[in-house]
């Protein structure tokens, strides 16, 4: 089979394109004839920083659509041939994968095969920021960090749908703005992606008194800018460090006088940790996915073999939406 490994850190031409044995699946484990592999951030930190990598050479991509290859001892309700979305622990960017099977997902009557390599990651990290830590309500205001990327562009459609009063998102460019426009947000602020030109904005567009929920992938400066956004009672959902920047920290000077909370996710964490938990999230959030509340556009889509060029246009910072790696076919 066809694989993409990487046998040192770098930039996107590292990625090298191998012929390897196909992967058996061991004791509940599922192997997947991959059609479709999503392309995540992750995948371009893991290549360039080591990011939960366990060592070299190794083979990136998390999530994968395909067909249901063999199944392992103790595995139930799957079978070879069914069409399924996996998550899985790395190695996706292959004709062949191998997840467990707590977190392989038959995929709903009416969603393909391409639609479901769009599922695994960013839906139930959507609705888990959303409903599980950040605890959103009816009418209340929620701030999106990176709302034109995969995972803002679900979260800003599921707040609506969930009753959020107004939706701001961030970005870093007018192109991004107005795409997120398009999917859900009321307001959307455009500025310089490392820094918090936001708060401000955010300060004024709700006559002072901020949001009440901030989800933040990038880090640094962005982060302790949505700290600042809040309103009282505010919670803050930080679920990724793009910006690299140095470990934060917040404690009772910024927590204490208007009671606000700071909390965490990391969906791979959660699959390990408690993948139950996780498939009861993939299971609820996907449904938006079957009753049309949510949509997540496809906007590039990239032979396995040109890896190197999906990272490159992620690595700009200009893509929008989703975008995949085609295995079948």
């Amino acid at each position: 089979m066809r694989a993409i490994e990487f046998q040192e850190y770098g930039g996107p031409e590292v990625l090298r394109t191998v012929e390897a044995e196909a992967p058996e699946p061991g004791p509940g484990q599922v192997s997947i004839d991959v059609a479709y592999v999503g392309v995540n951030f992750a995948d371009l930190k893991a290549r360039s920083e080591g990011y939960r990598v366990p060592g070299l050479p190794f083979r990136p991509g998390l999530e994968v659509s395909g067909r249901v290859r063999a199944v392992g001892a103790g595995v139930a309700g799957l079978a070879p041939g069914q069409e399924v979305a996996a998550l899985t622990e790395g190695g996706a960017y292959a004709d062949v994968a191998v997840a467990d099977a707590v977190t392989v997902f038959p995929l709903p009557a009416g969603v393909d095969l391409r639609t479901g390599a769009t599922l695994p990651t960013v839906l139930p990290t959507a609705y888990a920021l959303l409903h599980k830590v950040g605890r959103l309500q009816p009418g209340e205001t929620v701030l999106v960090q990176g709302a034109a990327g995969g995972v803002g562009t679900v979260v800003g459609q599921l707040a609506k749908a969930a009753g959020a009063a107004t939706v701001y998102g961030v970005v870093s460019s007018a192109a991004k703005a107005k795409y997120a426009l398009d999917h859900g947000y009321d307001e959307v602020f455009a500025g310089p992606s490392d820094k918090a030109f936001f708060v401000d904005e955010v300060r004024d567009a709700t006559s002072g008194r901020g949001v009440d929920v901030a989800l933040d992938p990038v880090g640094g400066e962005t982060l302790r800018g949505s700290l600042a956004s809040l309103a009282p009672f505010g919670r803050l959902v930080s679920f990724g460090n793009a910006s690299s920047a140095a470990p934060w920290q917040v404690g009772q000077p910024e927590l204490y006088p208007i009671g606000l909370s700071v909390a965490g996710f990391s969906i791979l964490t959660l699959a390990q940790t408690a993948p139950a938990e996780l498939r009861a999230i993939a299971e609820e959030s996907f449904k938006a996915v079957v009753e049309g509340a949510v949509s997540l556009p496809v906007t590039a889509e990239f032979g396995l073999e040109d890896a190197a060029d999906a990272h490159r246009l992620m690595g700009t910072r200009t893509s929008t939406g989703k975008l995949l790696l085609r295995v079948e076919g």
